[in-house]
């Protein structure tokens, strides 16, 4: 039967009016869907989801709609007046109050309740009303599905659940199912449990717990004994998850800062450690946690005594400040500015011990080792995240005395006048044009005196330095410079051409996944019958726009990639047309990163895909100090400087004007036709690795520091972003975009370490081989051997991999990663780094126990 339409005001103002069939509550009918008929001040009606809170401008209406209510509780009866909003409510609490948590000062705003119970009755009315005259927001639902809507829609800091009866729904069940969201964390969430007679034993709650409730109420609909319960959430559970939240942007800003932070127990224990630590000793926090701190980053450049003295201050409650050697996980040792303090728990006791060590530059070899500079590299409002490659660059085992001077330099600017800065500006600007940063290696430092990073450094690098400065180099900066940049070629992709169309199923299905990192070239090998440049590189130049800007038709690009592809040996295990293909991926990922995309144009792309391709065309499968020990006549063409490198370019540009069906470059303006062919001969030349510290350190001087010290400037001015105007056009300058594509080309050269692992183990067999029979062939012949440890008897691969990495990629990698960010790779490179670490121990192990000090087993690749 119907009942009288009973009314409820609430405390905003609002007057909610329900006609309900199965309960005398004097809270809203909320049906299924959760509606409620909300009757203004003025008459007019509103439907909405849930209670909307808003405020009456005028106290008077009230009295228009009704002049008083009567609320029954048990046989008691409670008249309020309708004239007042104080009159509702006893004891109205103020809102957004203020919560300390150490120095913060948090405010906690009004608390929302959402009551889920099955039918109303008076436990939800008792709820409802303390909710109501305490000030509260209050929902409340009827069954799981629309407590789940309005907790994702309201997210309610207390949800009460009815656990009293399991007949309409699992209370457990849906504790468990707010729990699976993501902002449950900060979510309280209460059973109301039946009350059971005193004999009687009461069933454990643990279940309860285990399912994800935080506590119990035991049922009582006595308004006062509700609002004291959410009272008591409010100051309690409530507030404290309002402090863990806090807690949250406490560490989101400790990662990312600059400087390296550990928290530790008072043992010494590991409980924390940020973005900064890992990049400063290339451990995760997964590594160190739950670790001694003292012994993760032991070593012997540290006094003796250093660890008693700081555990001696800490005790009597004073902080240790100094100079603290720190080891890295790759067994380098930075020397940082350490801070170390303790925080006193109860009893004033020590119960966590803080640990913050300032990124600084290590001069020891040219100044004093206190002097120290203070690197702003990480901040809070949108600066990219940066690492500590200036720090790493001053403790290298390989360091050309360019960098000593500019090192200087820099430590000069530091507390020079305005004018000595802006002079000193310009020598630098001098300094990083010249041709002055060809490194020499000190061998004594070589680590760990290992004979196998020895002989690869001494097969792949040499001392021999170019005196001269290349015409090809000075041209692409006179001209480039004149020019304006050349951002008036913008990247326009082609349109999804006929033969693209037409690549078979199989082939597309692997292409398609060409945009991400993961994408094998050797399955593409596999399924092309060893063709993968022709497919890999007509749908990679046609997405960079290639038919466009050289305005010719897609058949002379497929004919150009068909005829390049036919020039690489694909006898050669390594260096054949899958590697080219491979590296013109990489470095089709890395253009599309988002700062090589804002500094770079269409003129810049071109030419890294094309140098990409036919880096190592015609490539013999042999090292130029083969060629050169076999007096090759590629050696002497080129009076045994680079020889591959410039037979590689050379080539290219030779076959491609030979034929008009397959040039490229025939209709481009002979400006435009000059700028690229200068920047593909430069960046295919890069790839030598003879000049590879040179690159590196000019990279790392001319383009990371700079990065640095323009994002220092923008973050403290409040001016922008990092890519700002300015930086923007830094970078844009023509001579450092050319320090830019050149370790573009050679990261995606050697990307190899940083692919999955399973591509990675792929390419460390294949290189192997091709050294192999590079060896087998200089032994035969009686010619030098140029890399001895490459003898398929005695070869451990996981340690030559292990020493290419710890050479030639770490230091280079985490440098381009500083500057375009390319965290995946960083993480590919760890991975594979830890299984051919783990590959040389077992290797190692099985050698000694077979009384076989160069044995090698199958495993080991």
């Amino acid at each position: 039967m119907g009942c009288t339409p009973s009314i409820h005001v609430n405390q905003t103002g609002l007057v909610i009016c329900h006609e309900s069939e199965d309960s005398n509550s004097h809270i809203a009918s909320y049906s299924a869907a959760y509606h409620t008929r909300v009757v203004k001040a003025d008459g007019t009606t509103e439907t909405s989801s849930g209670v909307a809170v808003t405020s009456l401008d005028k106290q008077s209406a009230f009295k228009e709609l009704i002049p008083a209510l009567t609320l029954k509780q048990g046989n008691e009866s409670l008249n309020i007046e309708a004239q007042t909003q104080t009159s509702i409510r006893i004891e109205m609490k103020s809102t957004n109050n203020e919560v300390s948590l150490g120095p913060m000062k948090l405010k906690q705003k009004t608390m929302s309740i959402l009551l889920v119970f099955a039918k109303e009755d008076a436990q939800s009315d008792g709820f409802w009303w303390a909710a109501d005259k305490i000030g509260y927001k209050c929902y409340i639902a009827h069954n799981p599905e629309t407590a789940m809507e309005n907790y994702l829609d309201k997210h309610p800091d207390v949800v009460i659940i009815d656990h009293r009866n399991s007949k309409h729904f699992d209370a457990e069940a849906l504790c468990r199912s707010l729990r699976a969201t993501e902002s449950s964390e900060h979510t309280v969430i209460v059973a109301v449990t039946k009350r059971y007679a005193l004999d009687k034993e009461e069933p454990s709650f643990l279940p309860s717990i285990t399912a994800g409730f935080n506590k119990r109420i035991v049922e009582s609909p006595n308004i006062s004994m509700c609002m004291n319960e959410l009272l008591t959430l409010e100051y309690g559970e409530v507030q404290s998850r309002l402090k863990l939240s806090a807690c949250k942007a406490v560490f989101s800003a400790l990662d990312n800062v600059s400087d390296a932070v550990e928290i530790s127990s008072e043992d010494h224990e590991v409980q924390y450690v940020n973005h900064a630590f890992e990049r400063l000793t290339g451990y995760s926090s997964e590594e160190v946690l739950g670790k001694n701190s003292s012994e993760i980053v032991k070593n012997d450049r540290n006094r003796p005594d250093l660890n008693d003295t700081i555990n001696s201050q800490l005790k009597k409650g004073k902080y240790w400040d100094g100079i603290y050697h720190t080891r890295r996980k790759s067994g380098e040792i930075l020397p940082s500015h350490c801070h170390i303090c303790p925080v006193l728990g109860q009893g004033g006791k020590i119960s966590h011990v803080i640990s913050i060590k300032n990124s600084t530059t290590d001069t020891s070899h040219i100044l004093k080792e206190s002097t120290e500079f203070n690197l702003v590299n990480g901040g809070l409002h949108g600066v990219p995240r940066r690492k500590e490659s200036i720090a790493r660059i001053h403790s290298m085992t390989i360091e050309a005395p360019i960098t000593k001077v500019i090192n200087i330099i820099n430590a000069a600017q530091e507390s020079s006048p305005i004018t000595v800065v802006q002079a000193l500006d310009k020598v630098l600007e001098i300094l990083r044009t010249s041709e002055l940063y060809s490194p020499y290696f000190a061998q004594q430092n070589m680590k760990d005196n290992d004979p196998m990073t020895s002989d690869l450094v001494s097969g792949l690098v040499s001392n021999v330095k170019r005196s001269l400065t290349p015409s090809y180099l000075s041209d692409v900066n006179s001209n480039s410079s004149g020019k304006q940049g050349h951002h008036s070629h913008l990247h326009i992709p082609s349109p999804v051409t006929s033969s693209l169309s037409q690549v078979p199923d199989h082939i597309q299905e692997i292409l398609d996944k060409d945009y991400t990192w993961e994408f094998n070239v050797i399955e593409l090998e596999k399924v092309t019958n060893k063709r993968p440049l022709l497919y890999l590189g007509l749908k990679t130049l046609t997405r960079f726009g290639i038919c466009d800007f050289f305005q010719v038709e897609e058949s002379v690009i497929a004919n150009w990639l068909k005829l390049v592809e036919g020039r690489y040996h694909s006898t050669n295990t390594y260096h054949n047309s899958t590697h080219a293909a491979d590296v013109m991926h990489a470095s089709a990922y890395f253009l599309e990163r988002e700062r090589n995309k804002a500094v770079f144009d269409q003129m810049d792309e071109m030419a890294c895909l094309i140098a990409a391709i036919v880096h190592d065309l015609d490539h013999p499968g042999r090292t130029n100090a083969f060629l050169v020990n076999e007096k090759n006549e590629l050696a002497i063409l080129y009076n045994d400087q680079a020889v591959l490198e410039n037979h590689h370019s050379a080539l290219a540009f030779q076959l491609t004007w030979k034929d008009d069906s397959v040039n490229i470059f025939k209709n481009l303006e002979t400006d435009d036709y000059k700028i690229l062919r200068q920047n593909i001969i430069d960046m295919v030349l890069a790839t030598e690795m003879k000049q590879h510290f040179q690159h590196l350190n000019k990279f790392i001087n001319s383009i990371n520091k700079g990065c640095l010290k323009m994002d220092e400037t923008s973050s403290m001015s409040g001016n922008g972003s990092p890519d700002s105007t300015m930086m923007l056009n830094q970078l844009s300058a023509p001579e450092n975009k050319t320090f830019i594509k050149r370790i573009l080309i050679k990261c995606a050269d050697v990307a190899n370490p940083c692919r999955p692992l399973d591509v990675c183990k792929e390419w460390g067999k294949r290189i192997a081989e091709e050294y192999f029979l590079q060896t087998d062939e200089e032994k035969a012949r009686g010619l030098p051997v140029v890399m001895p440890v490459f003898d398929r008897k005695s070869i451990r691969i996981p340690k030559s991999q292990l020493s290419f990495i710890d050479v030639f990629i770490n230091e280079m990698f985490e440098s381009f990663d500083d500057y375009c960010d390319i965290p995946e790779l960083i993480s590919h490179l760890q991975t594979n780094y830890q299984y051919w670490k783990e590959r040389d121990e077992e290797s190692s192990e099985k050698s000694e126990q077979e009384n076989l000090p160069n044995g090698t087993t199958e495993d080991d690749t």
